[in-house]
């Protein structure tokens, strides 16, 4: 519902609408001279000015100046600051209702996503460094390198789960009776190679109750010519000799596990 206002210093009036008049406690601009007054207390019941109401093609509005509809202004409870406000042309409206408003990019924002993601992509690399030296061997050289900043180093992978015992046997020396022999072969069925394990070797009696329990790490039982930092090759094997004194022990049996300090 609309109602007739008009400005107490030019005498123009103006349609506003109930909701205008509900904003800023009635205040608003007159478009032709600019005065700020309260169109609640200015109210008119004769019709608003004609050339408020004159319909224009947008090449003449362009040539003419139009009044603009009465602008709102905030108020506040003493006095109004309207020193921010204008009083935009229709023109004006013309020109910017249709545009889209583009924002604008902050670099900063970028450039601290980008570090943050840096950062990330060092903390994984570095906890997960072992296996992407296993996975990816193209990139030893790299992550090499990389440590060597970080004054770490890239172990070889220890996955208990990939190695298997493919056979074992405990022998008897017939000119020794104390002197038994531990003979295994160990596999790595992983596709890259992997720390040696360490042995633990259990000897039993015949109710299958351990007499004596001992651990060889790699140094132990590996052969002269096998380098303990290469490890494991990749899917290969390899077989183990150990002689052994068992005193007065007699072992009937034995028990073999492969473990990881």
């Amino acid at each position: 519902m609309n109602e007739v206002t008009q400005c107490p210093e030019c005498g123009t009036r103006f349609k506003v609408s109930q909701a205008q008049l509900d904003m800023h406690q009635g205040m608003v601009r007159c478009g032709r001279c600019r005065a700020i007054f309260n169109a609640t207390k200015q109210l008119h019941d004769n019709e608003p000015s004609p050339q408020l109401t004159l319909t224009l093609a947008q090449e003449e509005m362009q040539q003419v100046p139009v009044e603009s509809p009465v602008e709102h202004i905030p108020a506040t409870h003493d006095k109004y600051d309207f020193s921010h406000l204008a009083t935009a042309s229709s023109e004006e409206a013309l020109e910017t209702s249709p545009s889209v408003i583009k924002k604008s990019v902050h670099w900063s924002w970028v450039v601290v996503t980008l570090l943050l993601f840096i950062v990330l992509l060092a903390q994984t690399t570095y906890f997960f460094r072992v296996e992407l030296a296993a996975h990816l061997p193209g990139i030893k050289l790299a992550l090499t390198s990389y440590c060597k900043l970080l004054n770490c180093n890239i172990p070889l992978p220890q996955k208990i789960d990939q190695l298997s015992i493919e056979s074992s046997d405990l022998e008897s020396d017939p000119k020794q009776a104390s002197a038994i022999t531990l003979n295994a072969i160990l596999r790595n069925r992983a596709p890259y190679a992997q720390s040696y394990p360490n042995l633990e070797l259990t000897l039993t009696n015949s109710m299958d109750e351990a007499l004596a329990r001992r651990i060889f790490p790699p140094a132990e039982y590996l052969k002269p010519n096998e380098d303990e930092k290469q490890g494991l090759l990749p899917n290969h094997e390899i077989g183990i000799k150990l002689h052994l004194d068992t005193a007065d022990l007699k072992p009937t049996g034995y028990r073999l596990f492969l473990f990881y300090p």
